[in-house]
Order: C-alpha cells, then structure tokens, then sequence
C-alpha cells in the first residue's frame, strides 16, 4: 500500500515513534493524518505542523476511542490506516500492582482490540485496509525486569496475527512494528540499571525517523513483521531453532543485571 490520498489514525502521537511516523505519513502525501494522544495539547502541536487534525484520547477508554474513530469516519468517510502505536513501558515482576498489569493490559493490547472493533467493519465493506500495530522486540523476545511490558507485547503481536490471519484474505493487511531500542523518553525505562548496560542500550539505539522509514517501507511492501533493528530477526530465529538455549542466554543476563542493581 501507499499512503498518498490515504487517511491514517495515529494513536500516541503526540511524541517520540508516533509523531515521527504521523509526519512521515504526511509527506508522503496521505490525504489526511489525525492524531491521537491522551496528551491532546501535544497531539494539537504534532497535528498543526502537518496541517492535521488532533484528538484527546486515552486509549484505554472504548467508548471515547469508538466516539472519535466515528468522527473521523462521519468527516472524512473512511479510515484507511489504523496505526495503533500508543503503549506504556511498565517494569516490574508478577508483584507489580495490579492496578499497573491491569492499566498496561488495557492500553498495550485491550486499546486495540476497541479500535480495531469499530474500524474492521468499514474496511471489510470498502474490501481493503491496513492496521499497523506498534509491539516491540520484547513482544517477540522478552525484556529484562519488565514483565508487564513483555507480556502485553507479546499479546499485541499475538492479536495482529489473528487478524492478518484471518481477515487477510478480505483485503485487511496488517504489519506488527518491533522496534528495539529507540531514542525516546521511554528508552530510560530500560535502560538505568548498570553503566554498562545503559552503554549497550544506548549503542543500540535509533532514531525515531529511522523507525519511521522503516514503517513506509514495511507498508508499501505489505511485510508482517517490520524490525527497524536487522539483529531483532536473528534473535527471533535463534530463539525459535533452539529455545532452552535461548532462555538459558537470557537467563545469564538477567543474573548479570540483578547482581550489578
């Protein structure tokens, strides 16, 4: 798919890989960009510098996501893209509170299912759409002292699985974005427990438009998995071929950040 003359929904766009791609979406000629964000004023500055339109949305909220969903499709008759891209990066073990595995399961995985509910219908009349979910590399590998965060992931790649496998035959493409490590506020989640780890984070990071020219490509090529970070598919496939060595590699790192903490 290309995105010019195409209408695109950009959720958490108000900053970091959101506002990235909702700029890449509109030079790249899409008819119109709208942005979404729980932070309404940023999402209002992104939208304004790409002549788009903004909406307040905490995704985690079915029924203010279908009401502005509804309002982009009474305005502009469509949604052709859905980008579901807004995520929180909870830390912590199973004993994180469940107010915390609670929140991160709604605004990881629940945020989609509500969008992805009202905008299906329509694409499935029109015989065509595209969903782009943002996961990330822990949906497909795991995280270090996050498992709210990897688990949740893990169910957002899981969930833009089943509905590329069953609603593709119908003309409903669907890409699963796995990013490792990007230059983002969220990447000091990951990023604080030793000297070194924080050096090979960082060395391993990109920029938030690097992931966005990867997002254009992935779309126009129609490709499931897009993987900003090329080593993200080699540990993917190493993990698949050999999965007790893999958790024992990982298990070795995790001894080596809980013994620096």
């Amino acid at each position: 798919m290309e995105i010019k003359g195409r209408v695109v929904v950009v959720t958490g766009g108000a900053s970091g890989i959101g506002a990235a791609m909702a700029r890449r979406f509109a030079s790249e000629g899409a008819e119109r960009v709208i942005v979404c964000d729980i932070d309404g004023g940023a999402a209002r500055s992104v939208a304004s510098r790409i002549d788009g339109d903004a909406f307040t949305l905490d995704v985690a909220d079915e029924g203010a996501t279908v009401e502005v969903l509804g309002e982009v499709e009474a305005e502009y008759g469509r949604i052709d893209v859905l980008c579901l891209n807004a995520g929180i990066p909870t830390g912590g073990s199973v004993d994180a509170t469940n107010e915390d595995w609670q929140r991160t399961w709604d605004v990881n995985v629940m945020a989609h299912v509500y969008a992805t509910r009202h905008a299906l219908p329509g694409m499935l009349d029109r015989g065509e759409g595209y969903i782009l979910t943002t996961a990330s590399a822990a949906g497909l590998l795991t995280n270090i002292g996050a498992a709210p965060y990897s688990v949740t992931k893990h169910a957002a790649v899981a969930l833009a699985e089943w509905i590329s496998v069953t609603y593709g035959s119908r003309g409903i493409r669907v890409s699963c974005l796995c990013p490792m490590f990007v230059s983002t506020p969220m990447l000091d989640a990951f990023s604080g427990h030793t000297d070194a780890m924080r050096d090979w984070v960082e060395g391993l990071a990109i920029d938030v438009d690097d992931v966005a020219d990867s997002v254009i490509a992935g779309i126009r090529e129609e490709t499931f998995l897009i993987l900003p970070h090329p080593a993200v598919r080699d540990y993917f496939q190493h993990k698949a071929l050999d999965y007790d060595r893999w958790i024992a590699g990982m298990q070795s790192l995790n001894d080596q950040v809980t013994r620096a903490e």
